[in-house]
């Protein structure tokens, strides 16, 4: 198994526990819960492989895959209790899960030959899109969309990695830092409500 298939195994495992947890806060049944699952734990990797003409998609071609979601699952819903804090724990998968995939696919764009800006948003779109659709199937506004930090990190994490990869670093370093850079931007902007800057106003009321 080589490593890439490692990190796509970790952010599936990851973004199934956030696609569950999402989930049982809308209070769906076991067959919602388990759809939400996959659609947020394949849903960017399915998007990556199409974008550079890979078909089959990864997940189709290894059950070890669908194996991980429904494990993640079924360990999400008996250990609810400890993640009771649904908030924060689905913050915490979330940022995981869209860390490992901005790595993996930054990584994988730089094998197919991309520039490396489209690497990075290979990465970014791959990361944040399984998150996109979780929310709009549960009626939430996708946190992409929102002023959160979120597109950002994962921006961020690829630069990194772009940088560790130009200077020729082992890999295993380049991803490691690179995702740790997506969570050190995400989970402070969160702390410490950081926002991006808006470009609309709402007019003054006139009476």
């Amino acid at each position: 198994m080589d490593f890439i298939t490692v990190i796509d195994i970790l952010g599936t495992a990851s973004f199934a526990i956030s696609g569950v947890l999402t989930a049982m806060n809308k209070r769906m049944d076991a067959f919602g819960i388990l759809i939400i699952a996959a659609v947020t734990s394949v849903g960017g990797g399915t998007l990556r492989d199409v974008l550079i003409g890979k078909t089959p998609v990864t997940w189709m071609l290894d059950m070890t895959f669908i194996y991980v979601i429904m494990i993640a699952s079924v360990i999400a819903v008996l250990f609810r209790q400890q993640l009771r804090y649904v908030r924060r724990s689905l913050f915490l998968f979330d940022t995981i899960g869209i860390a490992l995939y901005t790595t993996a696919g930054v990584q994988i764009g730089l094998g197919a030959d991309l520039h490396p800006i489209i690497c990075i948003l290979l990465g970014t779109m791959s990361a944040c899109f399984g998150g996109v659709l979780r929310d709009i199937l549960c009626n939430e506004i996708p946190v992409i969309f929102r002023k959160e930090i979120y597109a950002t990190a994962c921006i961020t994490g690829g630069v990194v990695y772009l940088v560790m990869h130009h200077l020729k670093l082992p890999t295993e370093l380049t991803t490691i830092a690179a995702g740790l850079a997506v969570i050190a931007v995400r989970i402070p902007a969160v702390i410490f409500k950081w926002r991006l800057p808006s470009v609309y106003r709402f007019p003054e009321e006139t009476h």
